[in-house]
């Protein structure tokens, strides 16, 4: 059974990829069935308070599933299913929380070694890290006020130890494995169809044009807009958050 909670949904307004004047900034995006956008409590900033698992719910803006939290004053708040959670268990959010699925906790009370998911890049900030289906990540040590964790990616990174994650492993793991039968579900998606590069007028991309059939070629592959794509780094040199990164991804 599945407990319709209002407050805690409203109608996601429909954008097309388009900006504020109403030119397309995103391609391939439009139509889309109705949808509620679902509240999702990514700062987990009710303390000390226990909640129990009402239910765990689909949610067609995620790849995770949602789980409904019922807190003992009543209140009621979606967070993000973690592998193993199930009806009628219990979560905190706590400094002195045990270490147990879907228990929020400050990195420094964490020990080495747990798989965590939903954590914070800011203290206060909310959840912005590994929060799609299957995502998690690794403790690797605390350091005083420093905590050094392993991303999904395999980046080994510097956070504050006073940022906050949910022990676990985000749930629904499998569903990459998920095939589209038809190009309806796309379209009831919001994706709108695909138009390789070779394929158009050499006005509209650079890969476009040519006589008969031609390929692209490894050398110079563009991006419709004319940069380069394709193993070309794009990273800034001076960003301000390279001195967080111990270990990049090859």
């Amino acid at each position: 059974m599945k407990y319709r909670i209002q407050k805690l949904k409203t109608i996601k307004k429909k954008k097309s990829g388009r900006d504020n004047k109403g030119h397309i900034s995103v391609r391939h995006q439009g139509g889309q069935q109705k949808r509620f956008l679902r509240l999702i409590d990514w700062r987990r900033d009710k303390v000390d308070v226990e909640a129990t698992v009402k239910s765990i719910e689909y949610d067609p803006n995620r790849t995770a599933d949602i789980a409904l939290l019922v807190y003992k004053d009543g209140e009621k708040r979606y967070i993000l299913s973690p592998e193993d959670l199930k009806i009628g268990d219990t979560v905190i959010s706590s400094d002195a929380a045990p270490i147990q699925t879907g228990n929020c906790l400050k990195l420094k009370n964490i020990p080495a070694g747990i798989a965590i998911h939903g954590l914070e890049y800011i203290p206060g900030k909310g959840a912005q890290i590994a929060r799609s289906a299957g995502a998690s990540l690794q403790v690797q040590s605390i350091e005083a006020d420093k905590a050094i964790i392993k991303l999904t990616s395999g980046e080994i990174r510097v956070f504050n130890a006073n940022c906050k994650a949910t022990i676990g492993t985000v749930g629904n793991s499998q569903h990459f494995n998920k095939k589209l039968k038809r190009a309806g579900q796309k379209r009831l998606m919001g994706i709108r169809p695909t138009v390789r590069g070779v394929a158009q007028h050499p006005d509209s991309h650079p890969h476009g044009g040519g006589e008969g059939r031609s390929s692209v070629g490894m050398k110079y592959p563009k991006t419709p807009w004319g940069k380069h794509a394709l193993g070309k780094k794009t990273r800034k040199k001076k960003k301000h958050s390279s001195k967080y990164i111990i270990k990049r991804i090859n």
